[in-house]
């Protein structure tokens, strides 16, 4: 496992959504909390520098038991956890089967309803079993740097891509062909597993801060987010007007005040 630790105070686990890696957490969101929280930020399996932990696609209850285990192993035994995306999943999956393994959950953009919509043709071609291997090794060496800035940008919609960010979060990264295996596998599973795991979100019982853009066209509002406040007893829902999916970058001051109102509610601020 690939973790960055920053600062000092409560426990505060950062995890990056599909695609992603540390460096997605760390360009912006971690300036507005490592003054008062120590913040973990993690690699998920297969993403970044952490390691596959199996060639099926890590399951989100999986990534959960594994970075809650490597986040007790660093002394965070209940931390607060953030997930954005397909980290919101991950983060969610952990406050149902691993409910004493943390203090407070912050969903941000986070994919927890089920959908009607069939996996793109991206997904469908790099998660199959025969065609992902041929087809991988095709895009890593052929698609161009105009595509990638491209796909970079239209995830920030309906705002601009902050200057600097592509070179930082380094597209090389994740076009690695075994993080694109890893990350298609997890993908095309994750509607099934949102599925099993929608019914149980009235188990969770830690404090949780649902925030969410209005303008999110990757992982709608309405039918993420809303649905979401009303299975979790007690959980609050933040809508940023005007917001896209990335939050955590256009809106950190948004997103650092749930986290704080969720350490508040847990008796950690």
């Amino acid at each position: 496992m690939h973790v960055v630790v920053r600062g000092e105070g409560p426990d505060l686990v950062l995890i990056h959504g599909a695609s992603g890696s540390t460096r997605d957490m760390t360009f912006e969101l971690v300036k507005h909390l490592e003054t008062r929280y120590r913040v973990l930020i993690f690699d998920r399996p297969g993403l970044g520098y952490t390691d596959r932990i199996n060639r099926t696609g890590a399951t989100i209850t999986e990534q959960a038991d594994l970075l809650s285990k490597a986040a007790a192993q660093l002394g965070a035994t209940k931390p607060i956890v953030m997930g954005q995306s397909y980290g919101g999943a991950v983060a969610l999956a952990w406050a149902v089967h691993f409910p004493d393994r943390l203090s407070a959950l912050v969903p941000l953009a986070a994919a927890s309803s089920t959908w009607e919509t069939p996996l793109d043709t991206y997904y469908t071609l790099t998660s199959h079993r025969w065609l992902g291997p041929i087809v991988i090794p095709l895009l890593t060496a052929y698609v161009s740097d105009d595509y990638v800035d491209q796909v970079m940008a239209s995830v920030f919609t309906p705002q601009a891509e902050p200057a600097g960010y592509g070179a930082y979060f380094g597209p090389g990264l994740t076009l690695r062909r075994k993080t694109l295996r890893a990350n298609a596998l997890q993908r095309a599973n994750l509607l099934g597993e949102i599925t099993a795991l929608y019914p149980r979100y009235g188990e969770i019982t830690v404090p949780t801060e649902i925030v969410h853009g209005d303008s999110d066209t990757t992982v709608p509002a309405w039918n993420h987010a809303e649905r979401l406040v009303a299975r979790i007893p007690g959980a609050r829902l933040t809508l940023l007007p005007g917001i896209g999916h990335m939050p955590q970058h256009v809106a950190a001051p948004d997103v650092a005040a749930a986290i704080d109102r969720a350490a508040a509610r847990a008796g950690l601020l």
